[in-house]
């Protein structure tokens, strides 16, 4: 979750555009397996000197021979389309969700309201964060993330990205966050009930209880900690939402959209923009 989405300071002013279809990805060439124990001798070697233990090293990766079949499969078969809003609330905001999002609200609101006034941060967003990233909690991934980081990082599409959370992911096993065998989570290795990528855990995960171990896989005060400090360091405005629905001009010019394309919400008045309700004019945002 974290790891693949842009969190800007200020709210997103959001149209949702129709599908857009893609161009088929390139895949790269098979590699032979015979490569795979000689590039872990390699992972080794470069985690060595960046200090983990070989303690640490043998643990994680015994047991790992062949990379993993199953993960180069639904890497290279990740849906090539962007949906509609309209599409995605419904594939994804189910009723059940909402409902279980409220069971666990009325459950932990005494530690949410704690990490909210610690982080300057609303309940609204930890709760969808959470229960977007992992259903709170039900669905967290059951892939080994060593195996399945070394699998990714060796296959090659996206070599030098996966080779980086594979030596996070080790540091994390290094400093007694999470034994090698609990340590499961989706296929491209993001972890734990907020899917944190080891890069984000080093940056961002809390020891909330003060125990001594950031645990994102079992640890409410924790995950929610994290998620509330994720959000508030990337430069989460507490008193504004995500983004709201707008009204745009005939003609809009489609090349003025996209994240990267802020501008005050007085300066897109006068370029015919409307949203729904009324935003303080110096708000920094974004059509997309």
């Amino acid at each position: 979750m974290l790891h693949r989405r842009t969190l800007l300071a200020a709210p997103l002013v959001a149209l949702a555009p129709p599908a857009l279809a893609q161009a088929p990805r390139p895949q790269p060439a098979a590699k032979p397996e015979a490569s795979f124990l000689p590039y872990i001798d390699g992972v080794k070697a470069e985690a060595l000197k960046a200090g983990i233990r070989q303690t640490t090293l043998d643990t994680a990766f015994r047991g790992i021979r062949t990379p993993n079949a199953k993960v180069i499969e639904l890497d290279r078969r990740q849906p090539e389309f962007t949906l509609t809003w309209e599409q995605y609330r419904q594939k994804v905001i189910s009723d059940a969700r909402i409902a279980r999002g409220r069971e666990h609200y009325a459950r932990h609101r005494a530690l949410i309201t704690e990490i909210c006034a610690k982080y300057r941060m609303h309940p609204a967003p930890l709760m969808g964060i959470w229960g977007l990233e992992s259903h709170y909690g039900q669905f967290t991934g059951g892939f080994n993330v060593i195996e399945a980081l070394t699998t990714l990082a060796w296959e090659g599409r996206r070599a030098a990205f996966f080779r980086a959370q594979l030596m996070s992911a080790l540091k994390i096993i290094n400093a007694g966050d999470i034994a090698p065998e609990r340590m499961l989570g989706s296929y491209a290795g993001a972890m734990g009930q907020g899917q944190f990528m080891p890069d984000s855990f080093l940056r961002f995960a809390v020891d909330h209880d003060g125990n001594g171990r950031r645990d994102l896989w079992n640890d409410v005060g924790d995950i929610l900690a994290s998620i509330a400090n994720y959000l508030s360091k990337s430069g989460w405005a507490a008193p504004l939402g995500w983004g709201q629905q707008i009204t745009v001009p005939p003609g809009f010019d489609p090349s003025l959209a996209g994240r990267d394309n802020r501008k005050p919400i007085a300066e897109w008045a006068r370029l015919g923009i409307r949203p729904r309700a009324p935003l303080p004019p110096e708000t920094q945002a974004a059509v997309i």
